[in-house]
C-alpha cells in the first residue's frame, strides 16, 4: 500500500465520474480512466492497483500513470487521452510540393509511358526539384488523400 500518488477525490468530481460510468460517456477509454479514479479513491474503495488492473483489464503501471496525471495534472488531464506534442512522422510535402505532383499526375505521362506510377511520379519530382528526395509511398499517400 506504499502509494506515491494518493487518489482523493471531492465530492463533485466523484459524481461527475459516476455520471460518466453511468452514461458512457465520452468513449472506452474515458469511461475506463473514470471507473479507475473511483476505485483508487482513498475516501472511497481504496482498492489495491493489482486488483484494479485485474477488475478493467489493464496494467498496474496503467493505474499508477493515471493517478500521477491526477495528482500533478489535474482532475480533467486524468480523465482525458493524453494529447502528442508532435506527429508520429513530420510530413515530407507541403502545400506546394502536393500541388506540384498532383498537377504532374494529371498531365501527359513521360514518352515510352501510357500511365503515371507511383515510382515515376516519385522520380519525376526529385528530378524536376520539386523535392530533395521523396518514396513512391509518400506520393501515393499524397495522390490518396486528392481522390
Amino acid at each position: 500500500m506504499n502509494r506515491k500518488y494518493i487518489v482523493r477525490l471531492a465530492d463533485k468530481e466523484r459524481e461527475h465520474l459516476e455520471g460518466i460510468v453511468k452514461k458512457l460517456k465520452g468513449g472506452p477509454e474515458k469511461v475506463k480512466r473514470a471507473q479507475i479514479l473511483l476505485k483508487s479513491d482513498a475516501d472511497g474503495p481504496n482498492w489495491m492497483d493489482q486488483k484494479i488492473a485485474e477488475a478493467f483489464n489493464c496494467r498496474a503501471r496503467t493505474i499508477e500513470n493515471i493517478r500521477k496525471r491526477l495528482v500533478t495534472e489535474g482532475f480533467e488531464a486524468a480523465l482525458e487521452r493524453k494529447k502528442r506534442d508532435t506527429p508520429p512522422v513530420p510530413k515530407k510535402l507541403d502545400g506546394k510540393q502536393e500541388a506540384k505532383i498532383i498537377a504532374m499526375r494529371l498531365g501527359q505521362p513521360p514518352a515510352g509511358y501510357a500511365n503515371w506510377s507511383l515510382r515515376l511520379l516519385a522520380d519525376e519530382a526529385v528530378v524536376l526539384e520539386i523535392v530533395e528526395s521523396i518514396s513512391h509511398t509518400a506520393v501515393g499517400q499524397t495522390l490518396k488523400k486528392t481522390v
